[in-house]
């Protein structure tokens, strides 16, 4: 009687239909079709979850390292939606505190939704956790337990409390008492001029400044002793 039942369940499973492509998982950094989102449902395409396993092993010795200040358990890992300056839906991750991940979440739906254009949102450890080679990937990020750069003091990205947004395009510059100029990344030295026109430049005013600075986020394109123009920090 167990084996007919067994085989009936067998045969019951090569009738099933497989796992639409919608509700499949999607691998981060991925391109998807618009028609791929909307089967899916756009909202289940932004998602806070508690660090898996394979994200937090993924982060030992590269964003995370033991501290006294932040632990595994105040993270949350995020999915979300974007578009690059071609219009290609790509399907970004990064992880930040559990404080902001809500807030985060409906800020990148905003900016989905407006079409703002974001190059790559992949994890620090896609490159290492070396913030220069990330930089220069145009990769908008988060939390990574580092320093200020240039001091000992604690990042806000340390707490995974600020956002990076399209640095290649928005460097980080400070001027030197020896009159050179500081640049991060170090290629984007071109992109310092404010008044160009190139991609991705966050401007006062556009959808990106005014949703995290509406939201309580303090910018560093409006520091007066260095200017981060990446950078999104919420106090």
């Amino acid at each position: 009687m167990k084996s007919a039942v067994v085989l009936s369940l067998i045969a019951v499973s090569f009738l099933l239909p497989a796992l639409p492509a919608c509700a499949q998982p999607w691998q981060a950094g991925a391109s998807v079709e618009e028609a791929a989102v909307l089967a899916r449902g756009v909202e289940r395409c932004f998602t806070a979850e508690e660090l898996p396993d394979s994200i937090w092993h993924a982060m030992q010795g590269k964003s995370y390292v033991p501290n006294p200040h932040i632990q595994r358990r105040d993270l949350r890992y995020l999915t979300v939606l974007h578009t690059d300056d071609e219009g290609v839906i790509r399907v970004g991750e990064l992880v930040c505190h559990r404080r902001i991940a809500t807030l985060l979440l409906d800020i990148f739906r905003q900016l989905y939704d407006a079409r703002y254009p974001i190059g790559r949102m992949r994890l620090p450890e896609v490159y290492d956790a070396d913030d220069e080679r990330q930089m220069r990937a145009n990769n908008t990020s988060c939390f990574c337990y580092r320093p200020v750069a240039g001091s000992r003091k604690l990042s806000k990205h340390a707490m995974g409390l600020a956002v990076d947004v399209n640095p290649l395009y928005n460097p980080y510059v400070k001027s030197l008492a020896n009159g050179k100029r500081r640049i991060q990344p170090a290629n984007a030295e071109k992109y310092c001029n404010r008044k160009g026109t190139f991609p991705y430049k966050i401007v006062r005013g556009d959808a990106c400044h005014r949703l995290f600075t509406q939201n309580g986020f303090l910018w560093g394109g409006a520091w007066r002793s260095l200017k981060d123009y990446q950078h999104f920090e919420l106090p």
